[in-house]
């Protein structure tokens, strides 16, 4: 069996790519201006329905969005078939594609594909789709559907949900009627799921007080009250700010994880009162972040990090009381974990602690490896898995007390709350939910594990980011020759200094990150190191402030 050549092209015809725009799939998939996007979209859904055929007829997930940017911008990305990130050997293929420049190259692209990857065109592809809340998106959405119409794709619209919902319906489907069976494929399977664990690790314990919960005027919004009607339980009592998906120029504006985080106060719409607890989900609910205002009305921010480290220590406790033999929870951070987080893991926890490079597909390759992993980067992003290894374990093991068996007990429902296909914000909250509740913790109490130390985040404008080079998960510098040498006496000067230059993926530009023992120190680093940068490797447009 061949292409169908004439049916691609029918299809092909009514998307042309515009001539002066050049894609890339990154880690977060396509994103630029959504009205450019219609194209790529298209295209996206062919490429989807050959993995689908390459994986013997595995659902391959198509979501539309682009997660905490702005409103005018929108973005496609593709799920493999457990609901993880594209397999990084595609995405060239996607770039490729994404870039032909006519229909005529769209068909050499496919052909190539089949070709390389001996896909066998007999198999019935399947693919289930959906987007979030963008004006863009029904655009969008029409041209990914042509695209599967193109190549014969059994869909399934999902409509719109979170990003992770999409994720976690690819796994379901791909792990029906078998032993994994991951759960129900559907938004009241979701929320079944992810509720009845909550609730089977909370019976019985007090009550926590009311969860503001910003929504970023994004698809988390209606979602999140779905689940709540689903869990129907004083142990989730829940009030949503920024839920307002109708109006145009609210999402993600003034308000949502990013906004909190970058500038880090609360979002618009969210008076901070001392004593009550707040979070916020971004625009695709993959982020979330916890805050509150101390007596003072001062803003804290508990953010991955903090997150991180509660749930280890949660899992750490629970594998030690289980006694569970050789069950080792570990971590995985970024450059960008504040120092004093990766110190509280190292020397309090005493876990293991590991970096990756930038990028959510990194930190999930490294927690693989771990028997449980917990990775989350700063942002807010992220989740546990537990790898076959602890499954086995966990099986295998005769809990001989009723502490033992109450743990063992606890790590199953702990599993059956996380989605380990992706960072979710819903699943996320429901686990931070679940630790707090049962230790009977504030936020002010779980904010007391360790102080961050002050970071400071700049960007530096150059020339050409292509000629920054890194190595030791984007912390130390190759290239341009000697920066690093600068940056490495720099960080000398300041008591508990720390620094990184590394490129960004999306712009010309480079991250200067640093963090020092005062807030004083912290930004006279991170401008010293971001001048040094300007200077030394071909900064554009102002200079970046010095330090006053």
């Amino acid at each position: 069996m061949s292409l169908n050549v004439e049916q691609i092209s029918k299809y092909s015809d009514k998307h042309p790519k515009s001539a002066s725009i050049t894609f890339t799939y990154g880690t977060a998939g396509f994103r630029t201006i959504g009205e450019t996007l219609e194209s790529t979209v298209f295209r996206c859904g062919l490429l989807a329905a050959l993995r689908s055929q390459s994986k013997q007829g595995k659902v391959i997930g198509v979501m539309v969005t682009a997660s905490h940017n702005r409103e005018e911008d929108n973005g496609v990305k593709l799920v493999d078939p457990m609901g993880e990130m594209l397999q990084q050997s595609w995405e060239g293929y996607c770039t490729t594609m994404a870039n032909a420049a006519t229909t005529e190259e769209v068909v050499e692209v496919l052909a190539h594909i089949v070709q390389e990857e001996r896909i066998d065109l007999t198999i019935k592809p399947r693919v289930a789709y959906a987007r979030d809340t963008r004006p863009s998106g029904p655009l969008l959405q029409a041209a990914l559907e042509d695209g599967l119409s193109a190549l014969d794709v059994l869909a399934s619209n999902y409509g719109i949900v979170t990003t992770p919902q999409l994720h976690y319906f690819v796994r379901c489907l791909n792990t029906e009627n078998s032993s994994a069976a991951y759960g129900e494929p559907t938004e009241a399977g979701y929320n079944a799921k992810y509720g009845q664990a909550f609730l089977r690790l909370v019976e019985g314990k007090q009550t926590p007080s009311k969860l503001y919960i910003d929504a970023a005027n994004g698809v988390g919004a209606p979602q999140v009250l779905k689940l709540a009607d689903a869990i129907n339980s004083p142990y989730f009592d829940i009030e949503v700010r920024n839920s307002d998906t109708q109006t145009l120029g609210k999402l993600n504006v003034d308000c949502g994880a990013d906004h909190v985080k970058s500038n880090q106060r609360p979002p618009a719409g969210v008076t901070l009162v001392p004593g009550q607890r707040y979070c916020s989900f971004d625009g695709d609910a993959d982020r979330i972040l916890y805050y509150y205002a101390d007596e003072q009305g001062t803003f804290h921010l508990l953010d991955g990090d903090k997150i991180s480290t509660l749930v280890a220590t949660y899992l750490r406790d629970l594998v030690s009381t289980a006694g569970v033999e050789d069950l080792q929870v570990g971590v995985v951070q970024t450059a960008y974990a504040n120092g004093n987080s990766t110190s509280y893991i190292k020397d309090t926890l005493k876990l293991p602690t590991v970096f990756a490079k930038t990028g959510v597909k990194h930190l999930h390759h490294e927690a693989e490896k771990m028997n449980i992993g917990v990775y989350f980067e700063a942002n807010g992003h992220g989740t546990v898995l537990f790898n076959p290894s602890a499954v086995a374990k966990l099986r295998a093991v005769e809990p001989a007390t009723p502490a033992q068996v109450d743990a063992v007990e606890r790590l199953w429902a702990l599993r059956d709350l996380i989605n380990e296909s992706v960072g979710d914000a819903m699943s996320d909250m429901l686990l931070v939910e679940t630790i707090l509740i049962c230790k009977g913790w504030t936020l002010p109490q779980w904010d007391e594990a360790y102080t961050d130390l002050p970071s400071r985040l700049l960007k530096v404008v150059v020339t050409d980011s292509s000629i920054f080079k890194t190595t030791n998960a984007e912390q130390t510098l190759t290239s341009p020759p000697h920066l690093q040498d600068v940056v490495d006496s720099l960080v000398t000067e300041f008591p508990r200094g720390r620094a990184f230059v590394r490129p960004s993926g999306t712009e010309d530009a480079v991250r200067v990150y640093a963090e020092a023992a005062t807030r004083r120190d912290c930004d006279q680093l991170a401008y010293s190191v971001a001048g040094a940068v300007f200077d030394r490797a071909g900064g554009r447009g102002e200079r970046p402030s010095e330090f006053l």
